[in-house]
């Protein structure tokens, strides 16, 4: 449906003096839509295209279904670029833009969604017992000591139960301050998050 605003812009362009085929050109609208907005009461003109028409990719429409499905399947990092299943298509002989590929693949992807039903919605909280399970890892942070620059690298060790987290600095990455960062972690985690609901054995 054309807004008001656009109607209200195609009588403006038209009493000035524009010719309707440029109007229709620059708004990308048929001839007859502009002269429907200009010759009807503004109260009673309404547009709305009932099938969005594909004459480029119409002829096209199940080879690109195919690169599409195919490109999905493969491993993320070797999927084709867009840009790369438009050359594909043009070496078939298909004519048009890159852009009519890259607005069929959207529609493509947003009904294959729906389809399946819409995945990015569904939430499984993950659970864990106490000291079942944590995670570790390092970082490089810049800092400054003693009025000096200096990267620094920092282990970061977060418990999956309790989500208690522990983090602490070390002047390099090396496997005996891995070593030292889980000692001191485990160490200052306090008991109750690692053994809650459990009996500690000596």
């Amino acid at each position: 449906m054309l807004i008001v605003e656009t109607i209200a812009k195609i009588r403006r362009e038209h009493r000035d003096g524009k010719p309707i085929k440029e109007i229709a050109r620059d708004l990308r609208l048929s001839r007859n839509t502009v002269r429907k907005a200009i010759r009807a009461p503004e109260a009673d003109f309404s547009y709305e295209r009932k099938e969005q028409p594909r004459p480029q990719t119409g002829p096209f429409r199940e080879r690109l279904d195919e690169l599409l499905a195919q490109n999905e399947e493969r491993p993320r990092r070797e999927r084709l670029r867009l840009t790369r299943i438009h050359d594909l298509l043009e070496r078939e002989g298909f004519t048009g833009s890159y852009d009519a590929v890259r607005r069929y693949a959207a529609r493509w992807k947003r009904e294959r969604r729906t389809n399946s039903g819409d995945m990015s919605k569904v939430f499984i909280p993950l659970m864990f017992r106490p000291g079942e399970a944590y995670q570790f890892d390092w970082s490089h942070e810049d800092v400054e000591i003693a009025g000096k620059p200096m990267r620094v690298k920092v282990a970061h060790m977060r418990l999956c139960w309790s989500r208690a987290p522990y983090v602490r600095a070390y002047p390099r990455e090396t496997q005996e301050m891995l070593f030292d960062a889980h000692a001191r972690g485990f160490a200052f985690v306090p008991r109750q998050h690692l053994w809650h609901r459990f009996e500690v054995v000596n």
